[in-house]
């Protein structure tokens, strides 16, 4: 646990203190020892691994001491789980709102029953706020748009923040013996690149043993009650997982339905009818069941009346549809395609050869050659391509001309050393503000593979950036042009490109683009690669990898890859070494 999320845990013990009426010095403490922690400049786990004495930093005391070895060692305090057992563990999310600490949190507790932001909002709304000691209606109005700003936050996740969060609690709970099944829905499971509501399906015949098991948990920082077969769990950092509970006949269903697009699950349902069935989470019902009484139109069809399904399969099954993955559940053409030419066959990870993007200590990686060489040998590759920095990224440790020399001397004693993978050279070439290429041609030539970037002056007017990036295509060495957009999900949007241009223009000079699969950029987007795709472009999926735990990231870019409809011919790094580098040439040819 770092020091950020310690101090989080100690502020809302705090918050939750104050709520509870607790002395206003106690309270005070906690406030004290989460800035003390949050800016330290050592890890704190480091100093409860080595059993320091946390009492000698500033507004520590004996309490709080323990209370952080134990946040460290079980991942909840036993004073946070006394507190929240009296005190709404939702009222937290208030308190994070600008403006609303925990004693207006109180407020709204006390006088208008308000216990989660969604009450809130409704109370503002309804204008039931303005009128308590403390709030005006300006009050009422920033609650408002504070609100509205919260939701967009939380519905900002990378997907790879979401499985960071979500994924440990998904484990927990399998292994648990009353949960027979559990996934994550919605546009998680289609895998967007920024996630919204975390939604968690639960197969379970005894719901409150599951709860009872996640406030163990150690990610677990609050657990709400468990209501109409749900419940919300809060996570460390302030993420809000939902917990969604149904009979084991009914997973297959409820599943399907959580995980589609409203526009596909609504194509479903209005096929589902044509064919006299309601498609329901309790399962397929039957519009007309000759062995039971009409019911009311206002009552719901009863659970005997539904036909189960052990998995989505057999339900696309009975509307007459092949089985359509996640990831394509969007409306986007897909149940027309499974009616008639069918689904393509999607790229999967298991069909990936080599990886064509990556970092060492020679730029700014964080692991040598050989080190990212090993790696690349775990993971099974046939090949992979050293691509460091060319030298106008001066802060990356970009190579020049000699450097570069020097680091192909290296590339060719460990490649010696290691005759199970090839080891391609290549360079991540930036293009320079006129759109010449940051390497001279001499040494182009000799590269196995040439990447070219923009790392610089994002924010040239469009036609300036298209006319600068057109003119680096088409230069006759360049064979990927990779993160094409320079975009960093929620911290950097894209530069101003004429996108459609430069596809066309990669297509005519036989330039592939890259899908680069770091969670922080998936660079094509899926829309951006559907047009790709269009153009008749070939796509490399790398993983940009600065260490060699960044190897991992590969399936991000898959995924995303799927999404865009792509199959395996549409990647070239699914060809064999030599097959890929002539399809490369080839293109270039053509």
């Amino acid at each position: 646990m770092d020091n950020v999320w310690i101090a989080r845990a100690l502020k809302d013990v705090g918050s939750l203190l104050e709520i509870q009426g607790a002395n206003p010095f106690r309270v005070r403490a906690y406030a004290n020892a989460a800035r003390t922690i949050k800016d330290h400049p050592e890890p704190i786990s480091e100093l409860v691994s080595e059993r320091a004495d946390l009492t000698q930093l500033q507004g520590v005391g004996k309490e709080i001491a323990r209370h952080i070895v134990t946040l460290e060692t079980q991942g909840e305090t036993l004073l946070f789980r006394e507190v929240a057992f009296d005190v709404p563990i939702t009222l937290l999310e208030i308190t994070r709102l600008p403006g609303l600490g925990a004693k207006k949190a109180k407020t709204l507790w006390q006088e208008l029953d308000v216990t989660s932001v969604d009450d809130l909002d409704a109370a503002a709304k309804e204008g039931r706020v303005a009128g308590l000691p403390g709030f005006a209606e300006k009050t009422q109005q920033n609650i408002i748009k504070s609100i509205e700003e919260y939701r967009q936050r939380l519905a900002s996740n990378t997907l790879g923040e979401a499985d960071v969060v979500v994924l440990p609690l998904v484990d927990s709970l399998r292994e648990h013996a009353d949960v027979s099944a559990a996934e994550v829905t919605g546009n998680y499971r289609r895998r967007t690149e920024i996630v919204s509501d975390l939604r968690v399906l639960v197969a379970c015949a005894n719901p409150a043993a599951v709860v009872q098991r996640c406030r163990e948990f150690a990610e677990v920082q609050g657990v709400g009650e468990l209501e109409d077969s749900s419940c919300l769990i809060f996570l460390r950092g302030g993420v809000k997982v939902e917990l969604r509970f149904v009979a084991e006949e009914s997973f297959a269903a409820s599943l399907l339905i959580l995980t589609g697009s409203e526009g596909h699950i609504t194509r479903l349902r209005n096929r589902a009818g044509e064919r006299g069935i309601q498609l329901a989470e309790a399962g397929m019902i039957p519009l007309q069941v000759e062995s039971e009484p009409e019911q009311p139109a206002s009552s719901a069809p009863s659970a005997s009346s539904a036909s189960f399904a052990l998995d989505e399969a057999q339900i696309y099954e009975a509307l007459d549809l092949p089985w359509i993955p996640p990831e394509l559940r969007e409306d986007r053409g897909e149940i027309q395609a499974a009616e008639s030419s069918g689904i393509p066959k999607l790229i999967r990870i298991d069909d990936m050869r080599g990886d064509m993007h990556m970092h060492s200590t020679w730029s700014d990686g964080r692991a040598s050659l050989e080190e990212m060489l090993v790696g690349c040998v775990d993971r099974g590759y046939d090949y992979f391509a050293i691509t460091d920095h060319s030298k106008a990224l001066a802060m990356a440790g970009g190579l020049d001309a000699k450097k570069l020399r020097r680091q192909w001397v290296e590339v060719e004693e460990v490649a010696a050393r290691h005759p199970e993978i090839r080891l391609l050279r290549g360079m991540e070439v930036d293009i320079l503000g006129d759109g010449q290429l940051d390497l001279e041609d001499e040494l182009l030539v000799e590269l196995d593979v040439v990447l070219i970037a923009v790392h610089s002056r994002f924010n040239l007017p469009e036609s300036e950036q298209t006319e600068r990036v057109v003119k680096a295509l088409q230069h006759p060495e360049v064979n990927i042009l990779v993160h094409p957009t320079g975009r960093l999900l929620n911290r950097r949007g894209p530069i101003a490109l004429d996108l459609n241009a430069v596809l066309e223009c990669a297509a005519e000079f036989g330039v592939v683009v890259e899908l680069n699969s770091h969670p922080d950029r998936l660079d094509l987007s899926d829309e951006n690669l559907m047009l790709a795709k269009e153009r008749g472009l070939k796509v490399v999926i790398s993983t940009d990898a600065h260490r060699v735990p960044d190897l991992g990231l590969l399936p991000y870019g898959v995924a995303q890859a799927r999404r865009a409809w792509l199959e395996k011919d549409d990647v070239l790094n699914t060809l064999a070494c030599d097959e890929m580098l002539g399809a490369l040439g080839g293109l270039k040819e053509r």
